[in-house]
């Protein structure tokens, strides 16, 4: 019997390398995306897309979209309130702290943990909770460290019954954006699905323009842009400029960066 998964599936690069690793150890897999009123929406239309080559390829999994609007748009984020500009520069630099949502992770989890604990109990099942936070996540936000995802579970586990049932899964906990690229590398030559029409159908610019492509210039740009050029490829997602131009511009970024430090 194939493990049981729940996971977030944003449509971004991480949590898109996180459902091919999970997919590729034979999991049978939930996502849920969410619609909290990102100004980067597009990124669910990328899930989607994916969803559905993944079913042209036979390879089915559940998916559902959880709006939030409502809820969340009280919320105080550059990646939402109208009228903030999306910072730009390196992903570790103080102003990428505007791109915060207060307390968007627990909120994610804890509607992931609510809908594990409902499949567990449906199918007399254990379920993983599948999220690919990983290390560059951990300088500038707090709910992607490995601590605050300790302590939630330990908190969920005391506030649930059944809960020997659920458990967290994060194997990206300790690695980067090149260490994701690098494991969906093998998931996709083991699933024989193709890297570039996978990662094309995903979005990571917190500022992508009216055509849906990607400003090279936001703090998670520049380490997408740089992990892609980490394994010696260019990133299928299009671009602002074109792909010289984007790479020089991230490596100048990291190079500026380094000379603050």
């Amino acid at each position: 019997m194939p493990e049981l998964s729940v996971m977030a599936l944003s449509g971004g690069m991480d949590s898109t390398g996180l459902l091919m690793h999970l997919l590729a150890e034979g999991h049978e897999v939930h996502a849920l995306s969410y619609d909290y009123g990102q100004k980067h929406s597009i990124e669910i239309e990328r899930a989607k897309a994916n969803i559905a080559y993944l079913k042209s390829k036979g390879i089915y999994l559940e998916h559902k979209v959880i709006d939030l609007r409502s809820a969340m748009s009280i919320f105080d984020s550059a990646l939402t309130t109208e009228g903030y500009e999306v910072p730009q520069g390196h992903y570790e630099e103080e102003q990428m702290k505007q791109t915060v949502v207060p307390n968007r992770n627990a909120i994610f989890s804890s509607i992931l943990y609510g809908y594990a604990l409902s499949v567990a109990q449906k199918r007399n099942k254990v379920v993983k909770i599948a999220l690919g936070v990983h290390s560059g996540d951990h300088a500038i936000y707090p709910d992607c460290r490995p601590e605050f995802y300790g302590a939630l579970e330990n908190a969920f586990q005391i506030g649930n019954w059944s809960s020997d049932q659920v458990s967290f899964y994060l194997p990206y906990i300790g690695g980067d954006k090149e260490s994701i690229l690098r494991d969906s590398e093998k998931s996709l030559d083991q699933l024989e699905l193709d890297f570039n029409t996978v990662f094309a159908n995903t979005n990571t610019s917190y500022d992508p323009d009216e055509m849906g492509r990607s400003s090279g210039k936001s703090g998670a740009d520049v380490e997408r842009i740089l992990a892609f050029h980490a394994i010696g490829k260019e990133d299928p997602v299009s671009y602002v400029k074109p792909w010289p131009e984007v790479l020089q511009d991230a490596i100048n970024t990291e190079i500026k960066h380094k000379e603050k430090i």
